[in-house]
């Protein structure tokens, strides 16, 4: 299978017509193989237009989600992102690509050691992965100009707020299902975010975020 011709594809013909126009996400897309994330198995779905298993019972973002992702969080090459949920680290390489660093954290060791070898494989360096249970944030670091959430929550809790810094902005999935929303959260000043609805969609809960209630701290 040609896979740079389905990447190709990818991009025009699943991303494009799903409201991304940035042209730096398009050409990120088009240049990181998303198969060197999944199994071997999976090479020849590696750019198709839903979830993968990636192993330990997780699964990848569709391209398109990646995408609508990075446009809406708009990285730059000053911008600290904290990420939840490393997964195999394919979200994790395309934001390394427009900021200054990631801290993305990972609870599953397996997935964070495939993670590691794979950004190393396309020499992305700016990258660092942490092991932990990222549910509530990590405040090492923070506040960061940019978090992504890439597992559902039911709330997007305090402590995350917390770690925005002024004028940032954190995406998250929200909600239950039938009903999943992908947000973007931007902190105007200091108690004050703005929210906006992006897209509905269904994606798996994050690892121990279905114990989050809305008094979380």
């Amino acid at each position: 299978m040609d896979l740079t011709l389905a990447r190709f594809n990818m991009v025009q013909q699943q991303v494009r017509p799903w409201d991304v126009s940035d042209k730096r996400v398009l050409d990120l897309l088009s240049t990181i193989p998303r198969e060197q994330f999944l199994p071997k198995a999976l090479h020849a779905l590696a750019y198709s237009d839903t979830l993968l298993p990636i192993g330990c019972n997780q699964v990848a973002l569709s391209p398109k989600i990646a995408a609508r992702i990075l446009q809406a969080v708009n990285p730059n090459a000053q911008n600290s992102i904290l990420e939840i949920g490393t997964g195999t680290g394919y979200l994790t390489a395309l934001l390394a690509q427009l900021a200054k660093k990631v801290t993305s954290i990972e609870i599953i060791p397996d997935l964070k050691n495939q993670a590691q070898k794979n950004l190393d494989f396309l020499g992305i360096h700016n990258v660092s992965l942490e092991l932990g249970d990222g549910s509530n944030g990590w405040a090492t670091g923070a506040p960061y100009d940019i978090i992504v959430i890439t597992g559902t929550l039911p709330i997007i809790p305090v402590s995350f707020r917390n770690q925005i810094s002024n004028h940032g902005r954190l995406f998250a999935f929200v909600g239950k299902p039938p009903v999943i929303k992908a947000v973007l959260l931007t902190r105007i000043k200091q108690d004050h975010f703005q929210e906006k609805v992006l897209f509905e969609t269904l994606i798996p809960p994050l690892i121990n975020g279905s114990k989050l209630t809305q008094f979380q701290f």
